[in-house]
C-alpha cells in the first residue's frame, strides 16, 4: 500500500525516514499543489493513504471535504501536528467512540 504525507518539514522528514514520500507545505499555496499532485488521477491510483497535519487540513479543509465525499482513493487521514493536536478538534478515537459507543 502506499502512503503520502504533506505537512510540515520536520514532519515530512520523519515520515521519509519510514520509506513514506511527501511534500512539505508551510503555506496553502504549497499544500493545495501538493494536494492537486496527489490526487490527480494518475496519482491517486497509486497512493491509496494521504496523510495530512491537521494544520495543512484546515488550510484545506473545502478541498478535503470535496475529495472525502467523492469516496475515492486516497483514504485521507489527520495526524497531529508538530505542536500536538489543535485544541477543539476531534481525535480519531473520539469519532470512533461517537460512532461505536465504546471506548478503545
Amino acid at each position: 500500500m502506499e502512503y503520502y504525507v504533506i505537512g510540515e518539514r520536520e514532519i515530512v522528514l520523519g515520515f521519509m525516514l519510514a520509506g513514506v514520500k511527501g511534500s512539505v507545505a508551510d503555506n496553502r499555496s504549497a499544500a493545495l499543489d501538493a494536494f492537486k499532485a496527489v490526487t490527480d488521477d494518475s496519482s491517486a491510483e497509486k497512493i491509496k493513504v494521504l496523510i495530512l497535519t491537521e494544520d495543512v487540513s484546515d488550510m484545506l479543509s473545502e478541498e478535503v471535504k470535496l475529495w472525502q465525499m467523492k469516496s475515492k482513493a486516497p483514504l485521507i487521514v489527520e495526524i497531529p501536528g508538530l505542536h500536538g493536536h489543535i485544541p477543539g478538534r476531534k481525535s480519531l478515537s473520539d469519532s470512533i467512540r461517537e460512532a461505536v459507543g465504546i471506548q478503545i
